[in-house]
């Protein structure tokens, strides 16, 4: 059960946490006294409960990026299969890309989230050791792209929409993966998701690294959960390159803007999915229930708006970005501008009235 796999053991403290950690040996050793020695630790447990909330509000509302990093990549932090068995309701699994294989990183398949009837594509990371070699940890495979773009073919056609849940540390990087044209299949994936005829909504659920995030990243809304993070190369790699030096990863990680408050303040994600306190991995259900409220809320707008309405907003969405607060305004009342000069130019003017001749 998600529960008992996400429960926080002595163990699964991050490097940043260890007061946390300290209240919670002192916790457990009260209630092992209690147990043993039928003496009343109530009190004192309740106050080392607020102490450690305390501290949990205290770190978590100043992390850096590296730390959301370690956050985001917690081990108990909730995966695919997670919201798939707490938010999505009469799940049917497609398989298969009709090329070449089925890759188990990229999860594909009919459900129901809330009233609405979507199609989920998301991103595997398995959670034991046999887990993650099967999903490849993570990391897809050309035909996991084709699968996702095939099967989001299927949803457009049946006008069902589309919900991307992203977690992974990026695309596989391996020999096979680039004879079988890794970047085209992304690249494929990105041109056919920026015109898909269906409302699409892109959560990114944990780590979002590289081209494999972008690959089921295009829609209509972009969102993150608070300690997740997006990012267009790991620390590590982005550290190897500019300073060959993978210790340098905390650096690189504030360089790159990663976390979900920049990339916020810079307008490339349109919302913020609160997490409980201390993150995900604390509290399963409230995360997921959080997500659901939001796919719930969103969908519900997007289905109002009318298909080409929707691609013209899409296209204007991924056109503004990096574009600067001027020219963005410029551009969304262009439409505007051009529909009033139109109407201008339909009024027919009189003609001048001609001077009488005496």
């Amino acid at each position: 059960m998600p529960d008992r796999a996400n429960k926080i053991n002595s163990g699964d403290h991050l490097d940043f946490e260890q007061k946390v950690a300290d209240l919670d040996r002192q916790m457990n050793e009260l209630r092992k006294l209690s147990s043993i020695k039928g003496i009343d630790y109530s009190s004192e447990i309740r106050q080392l409960q607020k102490e450690q909330v305390n501290e949990l509000k205290r770190i978590y509302s100043n992390l850096t990026a590296w730390q959301t990093v370690q956050v985001a990549r917690h081990p108990k932090r909730p995966l695919l299969s997670d919201y798939l068995d707490l938010m999505v309701k009469d799940f049917r699994e497609f398989h298969g890309d009709r090329c070449f294989g089925d890759d188990r990183a990229i999860v594909t398949g009919l459900g129901q989230i809330g009233r609405d009837r979507v199609f989920v594509v998301g991103q595997n990371k398995g959670r034991n050791t046999k887990e993650k070699v099967v999903c490849n940890f993570g990391c897809p495979n050309p035909e996991g792209y084709r699968k996702a773009l095939i099967k989001m073919k299927f949803a457009e056609k049946y006008g069902i929409p589309v919900v991307t849940l992203i977690d992974t540390p990026g695309a596989y990087p391996g020999i096979g993966a680039e004879e079988r044209g890794q970047a085209q299949a992304i690249a494929a994936n990105l041109q056919e998701m920026s015109r898909l005829r269906v409302p699409i909504i892109c959560i990114c659920i944990g780590e979002g690294g590289s081209g494999g995030a972008l690959g089921i990243g295009v829609g209509d809304r972009l969102v993150m959960l608070e300690f997740a993070y997006y990012s267009v190369i790991s620390p590590e790699g982005c550290a190897a390159i500019l300073w060959r030096d993978g210790s340098q990863a905390p650096h690189a990680a504030e360089a790159l803007k990663l976390t979900s408050k920049d990339l916020l303040k810079l307008e490339l994600v349109d919302a913020v999915i609160p997490e409980p306190l201390g993150g995900a991995h604390r509290n399963v259900h409230d995360t997921v229930y959080n997500v659901e409220k939001y796919i719930v809320k969103t969908l519900r707008d997007l289905k109002r708006t009318k298909v080409d309405n929707l691609l013209e907003n899409r296209y204007w969405k991924l056109r503004s970005i990096g574009v600067s607060p001027a020219e963005r305004l410029r551009r969304k009342t262009l439409a505007g501008r051009e529909r009033i000069k139109a109407a201008i130019d339909k009024i027919h003017t009189k003609p001048k009235p001609v001077p009488a001749k005496v």
